[in-house]
């Protein structure tokens, strides 16, 4: 059994000061500033993981052959910090962003981080940089974490990488949308697909962000905040946003969730939400695009918020999903 690894803290000799510190995190934004330090780990074929430590955030020095730049071998996953009344912090169930990874390192062939190793990692991280965690009760703020790991060796056959690096930063952040509660307006994109069958819709890997993009860029166009993606086969049911799970509201007070079919990640907030939704308990079904629904919400990281759904020239007004807020605190576990 290989040895549970071993993160070593080196403490950056250039922090933020702490007046420009407390100035960000008054005003955090998503994912522009990070903190002082991140946490590295290497994977080698003949040595499995090791040289754990936190050090200075800074740029990765990577060859222009790594693996990662020409096939997209890589896997990420995102969660949050969350900083309590009696000023403890807590991460939101990090062991199912541990076991998504891992899902998604067998998916794109890349060795699996043991679950003590990547809760280990992360721990070691939010204590060098506890400081960067905003103060209860500030709102929707949060100190988000990114895992990520990657295909480093230099190497330019197509086979699974002999080097790989794992890596996390953190990013203090606020409302990932910038109208906090407000709903927002979702374009239902049936040009593009996030996703196909048999493919990395289950895994949690660049490419299917990437192929999200064109699909948002033709809702903005529209008017609208973000993409809704259905099936690849039949261009009928929901999937998801382009970063995010949906729940619906029916007009009779069901929540209803598209059904993992393979194309969907799982998102940690959803399976919470199922474990927390009021009895009797929602049961993941398809749901067709054109079903008629009143009000809905999502799940995965960010906010729980209402929408409005716009087909081709048709709009759906929306409201403030009152059962999205009820559910909103099952973050703060």
């Amino acid at each position: 059994m290989t040895a549970e690894l071993t993160f070593t803290t080196t403490r950056s000799d250039a922090p933020l000061p702490d007046a420009d510190r407390e100035a960000v995190l008054a005003n955090p934004g998503f994912g522009s500033t990070f903190t002082d330090h991140m946490a590295l780990a290497t994977w080698t074929k003949g040595e499995g993981w090791h040289d754990g430590q936190v050090r200075a955030f800074g740029p990765l020095q990577i060859s222009p052959a790594a693996a990662v730049l020409h096939y997209a071998q890589e896997v990420f996953e995102g969660m949050k910090a969350y900083r309590h009344e009696d000023g403890s912090v807590w991460t939101f169930r990090p062991d199912r962003n541990a076991a998504r990874m891992a899902r998604s390192c067998e998916r794109l062939a890349l060795p699996v981080l043991p679950e003590e190793d990547f809760v280990g990692a992360i721990r070691a991280l939010v204590q060098a940089d506890e400081a960067w965690v905003p103060a209860y009760g500030t709102g929707e703020t949060s100190l988000y974490l990114r895992p990520f790991m990657f295909a480093s060796e230099a190497f330019l056959g197509v086979r699974p990488a002999n080097e790989v690096t794992f890596s996390v930063i953190a990013s203090p952040a606020g409302a990932y949308f910038s109208g906090g509660l407000t709903p927002v307006n979702l374009w239902i994109s049936q040009d593009y697909a996030r996703a196909g069958d048999g493919g990395t819709g289950a895994a949690k890997c660049g490419g299917n962000y990437a192929s999200s993009l064109a699909g948002q860029l033709e809702g903005q166009a529209q008017g609208c905040d973000q993409a809704v993606f259905l099936d690849s086969s039949t261009h009928t049911y929901i999937e998801e946003l382009g970063g995010m799970n949906l729940f619906f509201v029916t007009k009779d007070g069901k929540l209803r969730t598209p059904a993992l079919t393979g194309s969907i990640l799982e998102g940690v907030t959803r399976d919470s939400i199922l474990a927390l939704a009021p009895r009797p308990r929602p049961h993941p079904r398809r749901v067709a695009h054109r079903d008629r629904l009143v009000e809905g919400g999502r799940g995965l990281r960010r906010d729980h918020r209402g929408l409005r759904l716009r087909h081709r020239r048709r709009r759906h007004a929306g409201r403030r999903a009152a059962l999205g807020r009820r559910l909103r605190p099952v973050h703060r576990w």
